[in-house]
């Protein structure tokens, strides 16, 4: 993609997301377009329709996420890399919980996009989770989808308490060593 497409999918990403969380999945597609600076047609050749740009907006969230988790292992020790990817994972959630819900439940379960999804938060919860274990930190009995529900569990405990969220992630980290 040239620089300035590239430019124009992002910031039409972006602006859909804004959108979506403002009006939900039935947000008007040509107030997207106004909000990117782009035209209609910029906007439907790179989503040929809203469903497209759901998932889009949706994979995008995913994916940066789970990147997170392969920045934090370069950088910082196994259970501190562990700790502070669950707690972005965590932000994520209480800061986006109703998008994501309300995108998920507009997406295919079934599609390409939401499986692709799916693997990518599993991949990136094994590249946190497996160092952790391989240096004798985390129970070996904890799976990579475990730390997923962990940390959407925590969230949605907290979704109307958000403060209370660093406290009980704290007190799930501690479970997670070995016993």
């Amino acid at each position: 993609m040239r620089a300035d497409a590239r430019r124009n999918y992002e910031r039409i990403i972006e602006c859909a997301r804004q959108a979506f969380t403002e009006h939900g999945p039935e947000a008007p597609l040509d107030d997207i377009a106004r909000r990117a600076c782009v035209g209609a047609g910029t906007l439907y050749r790179h989503f040929p329709n809203r469903e497209a740009l759901i998932e889009a907006v949706y994979r995008a969230r995913i994916e940066h996420l789970a990147a997170r988790a392969y920045e934090l292992v370069e950088t910082l020790e196994p259970m501190k890399a562990l700790e502070q990817w669950l707690y972005d994972q965590v932000t994520y959630v209480l800061s986006e919980h109703s998008l994501a819900l309300t995108l998920k439940a507009s997406m295919d379960q079934t599609s390409e996009t939401f499986t692709l999804c799916r693997t990518m938060m599993t991949d990136a919860a094994a590249a946190v989770l497996i160092p952790a274990q391989r240096a004798g930190l985390v129970r070996t009995d904890i799976e990579p989808r475990d730390l997923i529900r962990l940390g959407h569990g925590i969230a949605t405990a907290c979704e109307h308490s958000p403060e209370a969220a660093p406290r009980l992630l704290s007190v799930a980290v501690n479970g997670l060593h070995p016993i």
